[in-house]
């Protein structure tokens, strides 16, 4: 799946409408009814992003968003709620939260903004990405494998780093695109296909294939297949 995304919510038509949708769309869903189980999830899981209700049985949203930061301030996090005033608006964001969406919603503006919070999570900077013999420094943007610096594109190191950020997962052609290029992904176009053939000629110079084709599915960097 491209993404791990937990969704804390109690109304269960609600739910039940995100978790087919995203599932549909290709995104892995985990659903808690309730803001203690909700909290227990984000404590003992990993997550690509969040989507969280505010009124919710037990503790309520913005209580869990609070916990939850105190420990990770990386990942996105959504509040999908019907309080709309401007107030609620600031206090969910300076409560911690990324985005900010109203009940009732339009499922593509929900997805669009679950798109949009991935794409921040992706380029988010770190100063050392690594996996197995590979490495990009994010700050003198030098990328070597085995210690032979590798003479990528500034396209093929973004690529790069976006397999590094994400290793032993599935990603799909969609979210690898809409990612490192930052546009919509129509389906058609070849380019994410070249740039991965070059970018794998240059990584297997020095070792073998780390960058996996997966039929249908999409692409995996990981040591086998």
């Amino acid at each position: 799946m491209s993404a791990r995304i937990l969704l804390i919510e109690d109304e269960p038509e609600i739910a039940s409408f995100i978790v087919r949708g995203l599932r549909e769309e290709g995104y892995s869903l985990e659903h808690a009814a309730n803001g203690n189980d909700g909290l227990e999830a984000l404590q003992t899981q990993t997550w690509d992003a969040v989507i969280l209700d505010w009124r919710l049985p037990g503790q309520d949203g913005l209580a869990v968003l609070k916990q939850f930061r105190e420990r990770d301030r990386q990942t996105p996090v959504l509040f999908l709620t019907a309080r709309d005033s401007v107030l609620d608006r600031v206090n969910g964001l300076d409560g911690g939260a990324d985005d900010y969406l109203c009940k009732p919603f339009a499922f593509v503006e929900l997805l669009a903004r679950l798109r949009a919070l991935l794409r921040r999570e992706d380029r988010r900077p770190g100063a050392v990405l690594e996996y197995a013999d590979v490495k990009v420094d994010m700050v003198t943007r030098q990328s070597t494998r085995a210690g032979q610096r590798l003479d990528l594109t500034a396209r093929e190191e973004a690529l790069l780093a976006f397999f590094l950020r994400h290793p032993d997962q599935v990603l799909t052609r969609t979210r690898i695109y809409e990612s490192v290029w930052d546009e919509r992904y129509d389906g058609v176009s070849n380019t994410l296909e070249v740039h991965v053939m070059e970018l794998r000629k240059k990584l297997e110079r020095c070792g073998p294939r780390l960058i996996h084709t997966l039929r249908g599915r999409g692409y995996r960097l990981g040591e086998t297949e």
